[in-house]
């Protein structure tokens, strides 16, 4: 399929904005994008398909009671296996209703009552199934302050307290790498000895091979898929997403990095009212994933959160995207919470770049998603007004080439 489409005014998604481009999509790609006239199909106001960086859509489900509610697993405070996808309903209706304003994907991961609560993955909105949604294996969700401490009453072990919380978490995740260290040192004792035999002449080069092999599966054998689960954080190979709103746990977070080498996004920071703070997440390069704005405040570690801590990041050096944490705000209203960065005097197009390529950029997918730039997946909304007007609505919305609505 080729279709080129008149952008009356483009939103680039990378915060610029210009008026009258010619986008040319084919098959699934952006081919073209020119200022030159020519002939079109539709034109309307363009911007990138919107990006939610934080989500449970699916698992808090719409015209469902609560106890049908799939967000936490409440076996035990660390459970890094623990898969959003798997308790995922395509069927509901928020997933619809997001596509309806643009918002075509979304990174669901679990809730925030335990320390560790499972995966984070990045989806495609407008699945059908559960086998054509996952688009990227993240990393993982993990929890600071009172969520996870306000969950006595569930199953495991169950501090009261942040103290005793953080102190379990580092005590497991000294555990795994003190398994670790222990691992690796038999695994190159037992390689050393093996280059002995060799040198010796007890072993030919196939055997040498085949022992070698051995080793190195034995090493891989010690540890559990949980352990391996926590080493994979613990290397930074994979992102932990860590819920946090309060300026102090946002300190201790600063520190876990610092003594793990942790990569982490901030999210929330909705009670972070000092400027510093988020001064503090920039120099160490810890992206903060904003929101959700204009919720109801509905426990203490909130009671500083308000639409005026919008200008608080918006002074900082922070990297920052904003989200929905759907069904706290609802999915399909993403673009409503840019309101309040306009309110402080961000420019339209810096703000619809808070989800879309700031978005992408945060979950890694920015290669592909996030903006419209020849190359890029067609992943577009074409609006019958400026998305920024309160009865805007998408002429049509296309994902990955295809029109969808």
């Amino acid at each position: 399929m080729t279709m080129t489409i008149k952008a009356t005014l483009l939103f680039d998604g990378n915060g610029g904005a210009s008026k009258d481009r010619y986008i040319t999509i084919e098959n699934e790609r952006i081919v073209s994008l020119s200022d030159e006239e020519a002939p079109f199909d539709m034109e309307g106001v363009v911007t990138p398909a919107f990006i939610d960086p934080h989500s449970h859509i699916g698992m808090e489900r719409e015209g469902e009671p609560y106890q049908e509610g799939e967000s936490n697993e409440e076996i035990n405070q660390i459970l890094p296996l623990v898969d959003p996808v798997d308790s995922l309903y395509f069927d509901d209706r928020a997933f619809s209703d997001a596509v309806d304003f643009g918002v075509l994907y979304s990174c669901v991961v679990p809730g925030s009552g335990n320390l560790i609560g499972g995966k984070a993955k990045v989806i495609r909105n407008f699945a059908k199934y559960r086998d054509e949604a996952v688009i990227k294996d993240y990393g993982y969700k993990m929890a600071l302050g009172y969520n996870p401490r306000s969950t006595t009453d569930w199953k495991g072990d169950r501090p009261t307290t942040r103290m005793g919380l953080y102190s379990m978490l580092e005590k497991r995740f000294d555990e795994v790498l003190l398994k670790e260290e222990k691992a690796a040192l038999e695994k190159e004792k037992k390689l050393n000895a093996l280059v002995d035999k060799q040198a010796k002449g007890e072993i030919n080069e196939t055997d040498h091979a085949f022992e070698a092999d051995v080793i190195d599966r034995e090493y891989q054998l010690a540890f559990s898929p949980e352990e391996k689960a926590l080493l994979e954080l613990l290397s930074g190979e994979k992102i932990a997403k860590v819920h946090v709103h309060k300026e102090d746990d946002i300190l201790y977070l600063i520190k876990l990095v610092d003594k793990y080498g942790l990569s982490v996004t901030c999210d929330h920071a909705c009670d972070v009212f000092h400027t510093e703070i988020f001064n503090r997440l920039a120099e160490k390069e810890i992206p903060v994933v904003y929101g959700p704005i204009g919720s109801v405040g509905y426990k203490v570690e909130l009671k500083h959160a308000e639409y005026k801590n919008a200008a608080k990041i918006m002074a900082s050096d922070a990297f920052y995207a904003t989200m929905s944490d759907h069904p706290v705000t609802l999915a399909a209203t993403l673009r409503e919470g840019l309101k309040y960065f306009l309110i402080q005097g961000m420019s339209e197009a810096e703000a619809i770049s808070l989800i879309t390529g700031k978005s992408a950029t945060i979950l890694g997918i920015d290669d592909q998603l996030g903006s419209i730039e020849t190359g890029k997946l067609a992943s577009l909304v074409v609006w019958d007004k400026s998305p920024f007007h309160l009865g805007a609505f998408p002429k049509a919305v296309f994902a990955e080439g295809k029109k969808i609505r």
